[in-house]
């Protein structure tokens, strides 16, 4: 069955980004512990290209299905898992990249909800479950999103320029910050 991408985000109302979070039924690695483990041979660059042995996998659906069992852990290390074994995978920065990003006021409250598209077309909601954290320093940031399962996205120069302009439009004077689903982020990295 071919693989068919969801609407551009701007597209979407609320309840459909919503319903696009939800409807990725992913396999619980959470409650998997297999016992054999091994190397995957395969690497995610700084940008979102998945590799297997030094080529890239150039099928969207693979490698969303590979992203769909990819969980990292406390010690650092990205690994696909199935119930059967655990193959180490090579991270360079991020396992996803977040493409872009829409603002909503639609909530019960009315509070605004961020959502932003990653680079295997998964839609994520910023919020107390995925949260946003910088890194960096203030001369050069870097903006991550919580996924799932430990691994993160790291926000695309064009995505972190639409946060940045939704931050200048909310934030008061000397504080950037965003909200989203009742979190509240600021976007100025620690000292």
């Amino acid at each position: 069955m071919p693989y068919t991408p969801p609407p551009e985000l701007a597209a979407m109302s609320l309840a459909e980004l919503a319903e696009a979070h939800a409807e990725r039924r992913l396999p619980p690695l959470d409650q998997w512990a297999p016992a054999r483990t091994g190397d995957s041979h395969m690497r995610i660059a700084a940008d979102g290209t998945w590799f297997h042995e030094g080529s890239p996998i150039r099928r969207p659906a693979m490698v969303r299905a590979f992203s769909g069992l990819l969980r990292r852990e406390a010690d650092g290390g990205h690994w696909l898992v199935t119930p059967f074994e655990k193959l180490s995978i090579a991270v360079e920065d991020a396992a996803f990249v977040a493409t872009d990003m829409q603002v909503r006021h639609e909530d019960a409250r009315n509070r605004p909800v961020l959502a932003f598209r990653l680079n295997t077309d998964d839609v994520v909601l910023a919020g107390p479950e995925h949260p946003l954290r910088v890194a960096g320093t203030a001369e050069v940031p870097a903006f991550y999103l919580a996924v799932r399962h430990g691994a993160e996205a790291r926000l695309n120069r064009s995505t972190y320029g639409q946060l940045i302009d939704h931050a200048l439009d909310v934030s008061g004077e000397g504080a950037l910050a965003v909200e989203s689903l009742g979190a509240r982020f600021p976007l100025v990295p620690a000292a």
